[in-house]
């Protein structure tokens, strides 16, 4: 079995590495083709150029790596029909994944699954519809997705979301996160502004100054920062006047699965955390870590989506749960002060958020057969029915 698999961004790199061992598990003789990142490349991938290279979001940040997105297109459309596999198989990133998809569906029958729906139910409902014209089978994450979709007209199975399968952190690892850090005692605070550049440079400075206001009375606090390996210097950089002496985890130079740990264990450290909306969320829920999500876009795309959203709150932690436990700073409230107002609140009553956490990885799947096997079960089903 020949699978071309196409990730655009981390998030994209951990689902496709999941379902990919778990089509290793079902199908001995699968290969791979395609771009992906390190936990792809982990399970035989070669990716054909840096999936960094399609990390971007937004239309402004688009708009000037536009012409070397669109090739990036046409090259991996050409690819696929070039090796013709048996499934071309896209990961989130639906502005690049979804334009593969057409041109490869305008030259054959490849079949097309597409992992992660699109939010049609937050906006641009749509969506579903003109994707429905190059995918055939979409795995979704969230057990409310599948009807959006097959009302579209395609075929959709909820595959349940891999954070909830993510291991608990054992005393042992956080007490060695805590020395590999120099972490003493003190108390944590995540800040976690993002895994693209133009969010972390919006995000960084107002994080940073919301911050100093929460911890003014807080002398003994730590900030922790963990980063994605691409973005370390990045994220470096904005953190040097940052208070609390903060401290960036760098997975750069180190094992994979090792540089998971570390990330778990500073979730499961910390007594809160400051969040860029997004998977995220998801992440922290997973280690019972109450948080505060704050996001803001650059300003036509912020104009644009103020136009388009259709909902209240963006923090999947909220959706999946049917509560508004997690507070959100927003668009023209992504302001310090606003923030630092949050994070006290949160702090001042921590255990708010978590019968949400807990009822949000019940519903993805905690306790079940693991996602990336579930996904891998649901392409092969649908490719023989």
């Amino acid at each position: 079995m020949r699978v071309f698999v196409v990730a655009g961004e981390p998030s994209g790199d951990r689902l496709g590495g999941a379902l990919m061992a778990g089509l290793c598990s079902l199908v001995p003789d699968v290969t791979f083709d395609g771009v992906g990142g390190p936990l792809m490349q982990a399970q035989g991938l070669e990716s054909r150029f840096p999936m960094a290279e399609l990390s971007v979001m937004g239309l402004v940040e688009v708009l000037p790596k536009f012409f070397h997105l669109k090739r990036r297109i046409a090259e991996t459309a050409k690819a696929v029909l070039d090796t013709q596999p048996d499934v071309l198989i896209t990961i989130d990133s639906p502005d690049f994944s979804l334009r593969v998809a057409k041109l490869v569906k305008a030259q054959s029958t490849i079949r097309t699954v597409h992992y992660v729906a699109p939010s049609v139910w937050a906006w641009r409902p749509g969506r579903a519809d003109k994707m429905a014209k190059v995918i055939d089978h979409v795995l979704a994450l969230l057990p409310f997705e599948p009807p959006y979709m097959e009302r579209a007209g395609m075929e959709c199975d909820f595959v349940g979301h891999p954070v909830a399968t993510e291991p608990e952190t054992s005393e042992q690892e956080i007490a060695e996160f805590r020395s590999a850090y120099d972490l003493g005692e003190s108390p944590l605070v995540l800040a976690l502004p993002g895994s693209r550049r133009g969010e972390i440079d919006r995000l960084a400075p107002v994080f940073g100054e919301a911050l100093r206001l929460y911890l003014n009375d807080k002398p003994d606090a730590r900030v922790v920062v963990p980063a994605v390996a691409h973005m370390v210097d990045t994220v470096t950089e904005h953190v040097r006047t940052w208070p609390s002496n903060a401290v960036v985890i760098d997975p750069r130079d180190i094992p994979s699965d090792q540089a998971a740990r570390q990330k778990r264990a500073a979730f499961a450290t910390a007594e809160l955390a400051l969040a860029a909306s997004g998977t995220v969320s998801l992440e922290l829920a997973a280690q019972s870590t109450p948080m505060v999500i704050a996001y803001r876009l650059s300003w036509l795309t912020q104009k644009m989506a103020e136009r388009m959203v259709k909902l209240d709150t963006v923090t999947l932690v909220n959706l999946v749960s049917e509560t508004r436990a997690v507070p959100e700073c927003l668009l023209d409230d992504c302001q310090p002060d606003k923030i630092a107002a949050a994070l006290r609140q949160v702090s001042d009553t921590p255990d708010a958020q978590r019968d949400a956490m807990a009822v949000t990885m019940e519903r993805l799947g905690r306790g079940g057969e693991a996602p990336g096997l579930r996904a891998a079960k649901a392409v092969l089903a649908r490719m023989t029915a």
